[in-house]
């Protein structure tokens, strides 16, 4: 009897689950690089291919649906928040006085899947100034490393930030059902202690 945690899927959503995975990792190639060439692409597609044969990814359905509208928009002020923080990290490195202070702030995401995490993990390493440290898959909850702080409001608002990166995830890429938990879910409140190590004061 097949188990329930190792489905049987059929050929056709293997196939679509695959070309979603290199998709993804083509994209984070390029986006690796920083420049899109014919060069990128090709290489992007041969690695991909290569992780996929290599690590073959468990069977999970994909279960969201793309929306180009609202991946067109996450892509824009993906791009927006990439120059503004070159900009901001380029300041801090070239400005005189003390050096920036940092923090490592845990964000506890509101749709907890494999996917969701990755994506808003991968989308906050490649923003200059933030780096993801560690992922807790059994509660849903990044702890990244951010430079450039100065006081508790901040650090709030780098946490509304992610929570705000999140939803636009989920609105290109999530479910009906990751959407209405989105929709629904309660702000989170000011950081408590636990929440934060080496804060600014």
């Amino acid at each position: 009897m097949t188990s329930r945690l190792n489905p049987v899927l059929p050929r056709r959503v293997r196939w679509r689950n695959r070309a979603i995975a290199l998709t993804g990792l083509v994209i984070v190639w390029v986006l690796l690089w920083g420049t899109f060439s014919w060069a990128n692409l090709i290489g992007g597609l041969a690695v991909g291919a290569v992780l996929l044969v290599v690590f073959p990814l468990p069977p999970v359905t994909f279960a969201g649906r793309i929306r180009p509208v609202a991946l067109l928009r996450f892509l824009a002020r993906f791009l927006y928040d990439l120059v503004i923080a070159s900009a901001q990290v380029a300041w801090l490195a070239v400005r005189l006085g003390d050096p920036p202070r940092s923090a490592i702030i845990a964000v506890r995401l509101r749709v907890n899947t494999d996917l969701n995490l990755t994506l808003t993990a991968e989308a906050l390493s490649l923003v200059p100034g933030s780096l993801i440290l560690e992922a807790d898959r059994r509660t849903g909850t990044l702890y990244v490393h951010v430079v450039g702080l100065r006081s508790l409001d901040e650090v709030e608002r780098f946490r509304r930030g992610v929570l705000e990166l999140e939803a636009r995830i989920v609105a290109a890429v999530g479910s009906r059902e990751e959407l209405r938990r989105i929709e629904e879910s309660v702000p989170t409140g000011p950081p408590g202690p636990a929440d934060l190590e080496g804060a600014p004061t």
